[in-house]
């Protein structure tokens, strides 16, 4: 990637606010840096608001995990699933609406050695696989429970950020003849509805796994399923 999309300008907050399903296939193609990584976004999804969702954290309303999602847009969501991982979203609809996209893959193109750090694996990883699945690409960034609610909007003056800011730039954004929509991955409620986006042939796109009913122990079947946004 040429430096021109790294230096591009932020996308304002207006870009976010509206509907995820909207937000989502027009993220493709954009950066988000945070410190001195940025990956361009390859694949998303989309996740909608209370009680239009069933697999959306927001699906039962507001909760003090949730809290993010119900604020201002332009923000990230960061949460923790299955005692492993840490996944990122940005919040999309005005302050109060409570609506995000999961960002699922892309490429990393700032800070590749930093990213590959992250890594624990002794082997070293394909370039391909750094930010290639949820977990992957909030790992390749360096994002965890600290970073969740930190504003990606960079409004005025950029030069003053600190070090550890969140921007999504312009970058270039995808072709629209090559943007592929269907199923959301790895959930089990309204799992048909088409509002997972990637870019046709980017090898960074992770592949498609329908849910599969994981065993689980009685109390943790007892408190429901974590969706997966």
């Amino acid at each position: 990637m040429g430096g021109g999309q790294l230096s591009s300008a932020p996308l304002p907050r207006s870009f976010f606010e509206r509907p995820s399903h909207e937000v989502a296939p027009d993220l493709l193609g954009r950066v988000l840096v945070h410190g001195s990584v940025a990956v361009r976004l390859t694949e998303v999804e989309a996740y909608g608001g209370p009680g239009e969702d069933p697999a959306a954290h927001t699906y039962r309303g507001r909760t003090p995990r949730n809290a993010v999602m119900f604020g201002p847009p332009g923000h990230l969501y960061v949460y923790f699933t299955y005692g492993m991982h840490f996944c990122a979203n940005l919040v999309c609809l005005p302050d109060g609406f409570g609506s995000a996209v999961l960002l699922r893959a892309g490429e990393v193109v700032a800070g590749l050695e930093e990213a590959r750090a992250r890594r624990s694996s002794a082997r070293r990883v394909p370039d391909r696989d750094l930010a290639r699945g949820p977990a992957r690409l909030t790992l390749a960034l360096g994002l965890a429970r600290e970073h969740n609610g930190l504003d990606a909007v960079r409004e005025g003056p950029a030069a003053g950020q600190p070090h550890q800011a969140a921007a999504v730039l312009e970058g270039l954004p995808a072709d629209a003849d090559l943007i592929r929509s269907g199923p959301r991955t790895g959930i089990s409620t309204a799992k048909e509805t088409p509002w997972r986006f990637w870019i046709d042939g980017e090898p960074t796109v992770s592949p498609y796994r329908a849910h599969v009913p994981r065993r689980r122990s009685a109390a943790a079947t007892s408190v429901g399923e974590v969706p997966s946004s």
